[in-house]
C-alpha cells in the first residue's frame, strides 16, 4: 500500500531588500545560502539557513518555512530592518 504524501504546513516569507544597499544584500545572501572561505588550501564551509531542516527555497526572494523556523527568519529580518512579509501555506 502506498502511502501518502505528507503534507507539510508553514509559511511563505518574501523580502524586499534595496539592492543599492550592498551591505544589506550581502549580509541576507550570507544568512540564506551561506558561504564557503579558503585558507592555505583548506576550504571552510559555513551552511545557510536554507539547509536547515523545515525551510525551502521557492524562488527569488521567497521562502517556505515551518513554524520553529520562522521567528529565527523574522528575527534576523527585523534585526537588519528588512521589509518581509508571511503568509499561511501548504506544500504537498
Amino acid at each position: 500500500m502506498r502511502q501518502r504524501p505528507q503534507r507539510l504546513r508553514g509559511y511563505l516569507i518574501t523580502w524586499d531588500v534595496n539592492s543599492r544597499d550592498r551591505a544589506a544584500c550581502s549580509r541576507l545572501r550570507r544568512f540564506v545560502f551561506g558561504y564557503a572561505l579558503r585558507n592555505d588550501g583548506k576550504e571552510y564551509r559555513y551552511p545557510g539557513f536554507v539547509e536547515r531542516d523545515g525551510v525551502q527555497y521557492i524562488g527569488q526572494s521567497v521562502l517556505f518555512v515551518t513554524h520553529p523556523r520562522l521567528l529565527e527568519l523574522r528575527e534576523f529580518l527585523n534585526r537588519e530592518g528588512i521589509e518581509h512579509h508571511q503568509r499561511s501555506a501548504t506544500l504537498d
